[in-house]
C-alpha cells in the first residue's frame, strides 16, 4: 500500500512538471524537476513518519494555519496604511506564521489520531498516560510507589492484558497461580488509590500475536508511557520511541550509593564464585562480594569498598575485610 502511495505520489509530481513545461515550453525539463520535487517530498516525508511524532506533525500545521489567518485578520483593517511598505505584509505574516508554528510544534506532542476522534465525540484529550504491564502489575511494587504520590494520570489496563493474568490465574502450577492471583489483587488496590484512574479499554491489535508488540504497538497509539520490569520490553519499547517507566530502574538508582574506600558491615552468608569469595546482601538486596572471605561465612564482616560495578541486573559491590 505505501508503495502504491509514493508511485501515485511522484507521479503527480511528474505529471504536474510535465505540464507546466508545456506551458512554457520545456516539457521534458521540467518533468525532470518534478522527479526531483517528488523524491525529496517521499524523503522529507519518510523521515517525519519515522522520527518524528505525528502529534507534533500535526500540531505544527495547525499551528502554522492559526498563525496565518491571525496575521490576516490582523492585516485586513490595517491595509490601508501598510499598503505603502509591502515588506510589512511579510513581517506580519512571517511572525504569526512562526509563532504559530513553534507553539503547534511544541504543543503536539500528545496530539494523536485517536485524540483528535476524542476531541469530535467531545471527550477531552488524556494526559499522563500509562499502560501496566503484565510483569509490573505481578511484581507488587508499583502499588507502593503509586501509594506515595510519585505517579498519577490514568493508567491503561488492555483487555489482552487481563486475559494474560487471568491465565496466569488460573494456572495448574501453583507458583504461577499464586502470582497472577497476586496480580489481580494489586491491580484492585491501585484502582482504589486517590490520584490514580484505571482505565480497562478493548483496543486489540489481531495482526500481532506478541502481547509486548500489542503494548508497543497500544503506547504508540495512545502517545502514552509502559510501565514494565520486563527488560527485553524495555529495549524494544525504546528501539520504537516509546517512553519505558521500568521498576528496577527505579529501584536501582534509589539504592544508597557507596564509594570505594568507605566501610560498611555485611553478613557473610554463602561462597562465591571465585576462589576464596564470601558473597552478602545489603538492606535493599545488592550483593556485596567480599575477597578473602571463604572462612568468614555466617559471620558478620566489617569490609571496605574496593569498587562499584552497575548492570543491567542491578548493582554490584566489590569488598574487602577491613584490618
Amino acid at each position: 500500500m505505501l508503495t502504491i502511495l509514493r508511485v501515485v505520489v511522484l507521479s503527480v509530481f511528474v505529471a504536474a512538471g510535465y505540464y507546466f513545461g508545456r506551458v512554457y515550453g520545456r516539457g521534458y525539463e521540467t518533468a525532470f524537476v518534478g522527479i526531483l520535487a517528488g523524491v525529496t517530498v517521499l524523503l522529507i516525508s519518510e523521515f517525519l513518519m519515522r522520527y518524528v511524532r505525528l502529534g507534533r506533525v500535526m500540531g505544527a500545521i495547525a499551528g502554522l494555519f492559526s498563525g496565518l489567518v491571525l496575521a490576516n485578520l490582523l492585516a485586513y483593517p490595517l491595509r490601508d496604511f501598510i499598503a505603502a511598505t509591502p515588506p510589512a505584509y511579510f513581517v506580519i505574516y512571517a511572525v504569526f506564521g512562526y509563532t504559530g508554528l513553534f507553539i503547534g510544534l511544541s504543543k503536539g506532542e500528545g496530539l494523536t489520531i485517536a485524540a483528535v476522534l476524542r476531541l469530535f465525540k467531545g471527550q477531552g484529550v488524556d494526559e499522563n498516560l500509562k499502560i501496566l504491564d503484565t510483569s509490573a502489575i505481578i511484581d507488587g511494587r508499583i502499588a507502593d510507589v503509586c501509594n506515595t504520590g510519585f505517579l498519577d494520570g490514568v493508567f491503561l489496563v488492555p483487555q489482552f492484558m487481563l486475559h494474560e493474568l487471568q491465565h496466569i490465574a488460573d494456572s495448574s502450577d501453583s507458583m504461577k497461580r499464586s502470582r497472577g492471583r497476586r496480580g489481580l489483587d494489586i491491580l484492585h488496590r491501585i484502582q482504589k488509590l486517590s490520584g490514580i484512574t484505571v482505565r480497562i479499554i478493548d483496543e486489540d491489535f489481531p495482526k500481532l500475536r506478541e502481547v509486548d508488540a500489542k503494548l508497543v504497538a497500544l503506547a504508540r497509539s495512545k502517545n502514552a508511557s509502559i510501565i514494565t520490569t520486563d527488560f527485553n520490553l524495555n529495549k524494544v519499547a525504546q528501539l520504537q520511541d516509546v517512553k519505558v517507566l521500568n521498576i528496577n530502574d527505579l529501584a536501582n538508582s534509589l539504592k544508597p550509593l557507596v564509594l570505594p574506600g568507605e566501610a560498611m558491615k555485611v553478613f557473610i552468608v554463602k561462597e562465591g564464585k571465585e576462589i576464596n569469595q564470601g558473597v552478602a546482601y545489603t538492606d535493599d538486596g545488592t550483593m556485596v562480594v567480599v575477597e578473602n572471605a571463604r572462612k568468614l561465612i555466617g559471620k558478620n564482616v566489617e569490609v571496605v569498598v574496593t569498587s562499584v560495578l552497575q548492570t543491567t541486573a542491578g548493582r554490584m559491590i566489590f569488598s574487602k575485610p577491613g584490618d
